[in-house]
């Protein structure tokens, strides 16, 4: 019986389409344009379903087949997604102007809200290890053919049989890519090795004090809480600080431009700790800020990426106000 005819088409798509959202996203690095891909992927795969082949490649295969393809139709001609880490040196200057940089096509979390849709617990883990910001950030510099064999590979376990399938090249041809994909991503410098996962203990403890200090204003308790080479970044401000010392300048005109009254709520996005802060309006309450995810290494923060874009924030499934 095949898979793909009548309401088995919806079955299956439905039951793939959170992992192929997490797939688009590691390849264009923006949420709103892999969710438009994944949507163009089940066209395409609705309108060629009485081609497909159980005998040549699994439901899964062939929806991955179409999304990737997708995906490198839609990079075409485009500029990669940076971080400002991406872009240049971190600024010396605590006091250097606040000015967003909008046309520059910044990357995106993903909030794992999501990706809701799978009880697969391997799943679920290798998407957490598969899209921390700083990952996604790496692939980014990777040309797009490259990355996409990288995540196919490494990431997904498709057979390079398979992978050559999927792009319409050879064996000899996906390794090729794999080889020069591994080695750029090596260049990268990219480690999260000691990187520790939302949930673990350690973990919810130090992001719980991190919250309380924030909350509070308080900035040598924030500092406290920080790696040595502790990095902020706040797209699409392109500036960027690294170090306890300079983390903390820079929370201190924070807090002396928008108030010491702060709320916190607890999100999650790229499988990693993320808080949505508020700060107090010029009315009752509190407007919805930014939203920071958080790396968390040994007990301390690593890395805090903030994103004030209202586009990203409204990805997330937090109020924009707080009474």
């Amino acid at each position: 019986m095949d898979v793909l005819a009548g309401d088995g088409f919806v079955t299956t798509t439905a039951g793939l389409r959170p992992e192929l959202l997490a797939h688009c996203y590691r390849m264009l690095g923006a949420v709103d344009e892999a969710e438009d891909v994944v949507q163009e992927t089940m066209l395409r795969a609705w309108r060629a379903r009485d081609r497909y082949d159980a005998a040549r490649a699994t439901p899964r295969t062939w929806l991955y087949a179409i999304a990737t393809n997708a995906c490198l139709t839609a990079l075409e001609g485009r500029r990669r997604r940076p971080l400002p880490t991406g872009l240049g040196p971190p600024s010396e200057d605590a006091d250097a102007p606040l000015t967003p940089r909008m046309d520059v096509p910044w990357l995106q979390p993903l909030p794992d809200a999501r990706l809701t849709g799978t009880d697969d617990p391997q799943m679920v883990v290798q998407r957490r290890s598969s899209l921390r910001l700083a990952l996604v950030a790496a692939l980014q510099l990777l040309p797009p053919r490259q990355r996409a064999v990288l995540i196919l590979r490494d990431v997904l376990r498709f057979s390079a049989a398979e992978v050559a399938g999927q792009l319409g090249t050879s064996v000899a041809g996906v390794n090729s890519a794999l080889q020069r994909a591994r080695a750029g991503l090596a260049d990268t410098g990219l480690r999260d090795d000691a990187v520790r996962e939302a949930d673990d203990p350690e973990v919810r403890a130090t992001v719980d004090r991190y919250v309380r200090a924030f909350e509070a204003a308080d900035v040598p308790a924030l500092v406290d809480l920080l790696t040595d080479t502790a990095v902020l970044e706040m797209p699409p401000v392109p500036l960027w600080y690294s170090g306890r010392a300079a983390y903390g300048r820079f929370m201190s005109r924070v807090f002396a431009l928008r108030g010491r009254d702060w709320r916190v709520l607890p999100t999650a996005a790229n499988g990693q700790p993320t808080l949505a802060a508020y700060c107090r309006q010029d009315g009752p309450g509190y407007r919805l800020h930014t939203v920071q995810v958080l790396t968390v290494v040994r007990a301390r923060v690593a890395h805090n990426v903030v994103f004030q874009d209202p586009a990203v924030l409204r990805a997330f499934a937090v109020p924009t106000t707080l009474g």
